[in-house]
């Protein structure tokens, strides 16, 4: 078996609190995860779980306290400015409001450009790349000419993930990239995301809240709670038959179609959350 593209090992990471010897606020907690080349890992859990967090830490964009963060058998927990810019031809980003990652006063075109002209590429390869992009991502070549604003909340995304393919990583962190979208929209924009695997062999680290969407894509799930990894696994099995608590409370909290099935399943959570917390007060008071 090949070694992991990427590898996380016991990764702590903490932020200060200001006060006189108040502990640090610790995000993550002892966390290890892998991404095999060619991959999709679903991160999922909700707000404040910690999952954001490990894919800031990935991107260098969160301070590694303890732990390693290994990219292509290289340690790039604590890499330099200059070494992190470096690493954005292999690693890169799809964040969940495209809209504000672009600058408005730019065309598409110019915005799919700048990374491939800071990376060297001739104008003239650009030009041809760009088609490439606009092709894999399902959006008209005209697209060259217009400005995000005139794009739906879909279409912008689109652009956002031609912009992330453009020096041809091997790792794309998605961070809740589908989140602001209505469903038949996260459908289509899901489906690009897999064909796009398909084709080039990217791997996906894809953090979302919603079980429903990363069993849609991922191959494996790992699903986080109070900074922890709580249960992983195959993606189908993690999100069907979750064994955590906590993973089936996530499970219970997706919505249904079926009215009275929605009501039972609000009552079977209501009922979890009320043990797990008798739980973890027992716990506490031991």
């Amino acid at each position: 078996m090949s070694a992991p593209l990427l590898d996380v090992k016991n990764l702590v990471v903490e932020y200060p609190i200001k006060g006189w010897r108040k502990k640090p606020f610790r995000a993550l907690d002892d966390v290890s995860l892998s991404v095999n080349p060619g991959e999709t890992v679903g991160l999922v859990g909700e707000s404040g779980s910690g999952k954001t967090t490990l894919g800031r830490a990935v991107l260098g964009l969160a301070p590694v306290t303890e732990g390693t963060i290994t990219f292509d058998g290289r340690d790039i927990s604590h890499l330099k400015t200059r070494e992190r810019r470096a690493m954005s031809s292999h690693v890169q980003v799809v964040f969940q409001d495209p809209y504000s990652s672009m600058n408005p006063t730019m065309l598409v075109g110019d915005i799919l450009a700048e990374p491939l002209r800071i990376a060297g590429v001739s104008k003239a390869e650009a030009k041809g790349r760009i088609r490439e992009l606009l092709d894999q991502v399902r959006l008209p070549l005209d697209a060259i000419d217009r400005f995000p604003h005139e794009f739906s909340g879909g279409q912008r995304q689109r652009i956002a993930i031609a912009r992330a393919l453009a020096l041809e990583p091997k790792l794309i962190v998605c961070d809740e990239p589908v989140s602001a979208l209505d469903l038949s929209t996260q459908a289509r924009v899901l489906d690009i995301f897999i064909e796009i695997q398909r084709r080039t062999g990217v791997a996906y680290l894809f953090v979302s809240h919603d079980l429903s969407v990363v069993r849609h894509i991922s191959h494996r799930v790992a699903v986080m709670y109070h900074g922890k990894i709580v249960e992983t696994g195959d993606g189908d099995a993690v999100t069907r038959n979750p064994e955590h608590p906590y993973t089936q409370r996530l499970l219970m909290a997706a919505p249904v179609p079926n009215p009275a099935e929605q009501a039972t399943r609000r009552q079977a959570r209501a009922e979890l959350m009320a043990q797990q917390k008798a739980a973890e007060t027992h716990g506490a008071a031991a």
